[in-house]
């Protein structure tokens, strides 16, 4: 088969390859779209992801596709079935996993980090990280559910309520999912900070009361022209020192400051816990996406959330490198890779 194997730092090669021989309890997925996520930059980049990745390894944990073949012992999956992947694999045994905290599993497998992922034609799955998504999804659609799975964790710990004022830090696909889980949400003002002019409008098409251009706009000067005294949550989808600061910034008393983007591993932010006092705000990070893959699938299925707009670009397999090299393609959308 053909995939884009992961050799080392900026170093990815699009190879023939070996199909792995299906163990018991596998299903072996003919992938049809695989999303290219900032973990797999850090990874290209040389930092470490949610997971440390060995090379050679094939990335990619964001895919779907139809069930191929089927191992021994598989029960609830079928040839032909069309499937999404929850790439997190944990243990079911370890201390974590016992005490229903399986996202922090001391023996995950990360599909696509820690094993062979769906930059390629096949990727062999255990049967319990599959999810039928039936024919109402796009395979594009169904690869997106790993990352609304990511964005619901990410949400349910924020706890945003009905009638709360929510700031949505970057408008790349993973805060214009959050954009749209906090309107699902009842949020009465949702804001979006965004200096990229065509993901502010697709903000406001998927519901930002308020659009922020932080390059020529100041941030607190729009809240204080819409009268807006407090923000109660600021979700910090970029991943940088700055919007870092600026989420804890932001925040109103009380409030609470997500820290969802992902950080080069040194990143340093300044803080002083005389002000987290004063304020008595809560920081919090997301982790991964525990327990959460169904009710993305339900979710998406529902049409209550629409990441067909956010996918920008889809490319072959062959042209990987492209998005890896390019770095226009990060001030995109979601690209999607069509092996």
């Amino acid at each position: 088969m053909k995939a884009a194997i992961f050799y080392g730092k900026k170093d990815i090669r699009v190879e023939e390859t070996s199909i792995l021989e299906l163990r018991r309890g596998e299903v072996q997925i003919k992938v049809k779209a695989c999303g290219v996520c900032g973990t797999d930059l850090h990874i290209y980049e040389g930092d470490e992801g949610a997971a440390e990745c060995k090379p050679p390894n094939i990335l990619g944990h964001e895919f779907s596709g139809v069930v191929f073949e089927v191992g021994p012992g598989v029960k609830a999956l079928k040839q032909g079935d069309r499937v999404c992947v929850d790439p997190n694999h944990m243990c079911g045994e370890c201390y974590y996993c016992r005490i229903g905290k399986a996202h922090f599993c001391e023996n995950m497998i990360g599909i696509g980090t820690t094993t062979h992922g769906g930059f390629a034609e096949f990727c062999n799955v255990h049967e319990k990280q599959v999810y039928k998504i039936g024919k109402s999804l796009s395979f594009e659609e169904g690869a997106m559910s790993e990352p609304v799975a990511c964005c619901l964790h990410g949400m349910d710990i924020t706890g945003v309520k009905p009638g709360d004022t929510v700031m949505v830090i970057g408008g790349g696909a993973i805060g214009q999912i959050m954009l749209q889980l906090v309107k699902l949400s009842g949020a009465s003002t949702i804001i979006m900070v965004e200096p990229v002019l065509f993901k502010r409008e697709m903000a406001e098409k998927f519901g930002a009361d308020i659009t922020v251009d932080p390059l020529s706009q100041s941030v607190q000067e729009v809240l204080n022209s819409y009268a807006i005294l407090s923000v109660d949550v600021v979700i910090e989808c970029v991943g940088k020192k700055e919007t870092m600061t600026d989420a804890i910034r932001y925040v109103g008393k009380g409030g609470t400051a997500m820290l969802y983007g992902l950080t080069e591993p040194a990143c340093e932010i300044p803080l002083l816990p005389f002000d987290v006092f004063k304020r008595e705000i809560s920081i919090k990070a997301s982790f991964i996406n525990p327990y959460t893959q169904g009710r993305a699938v339900s979710l998406l299925k529902s049409g209550k959330i629409n990441v067909k707009d956010i996918i920008t670009t889809k490319i072959r397999l062959d042209d990987i490198n492209n998005v890896f090299e390019n770095l226009s393609y990060r001030s995109k959308g979601k690209v999607i890779v069509n092996p």
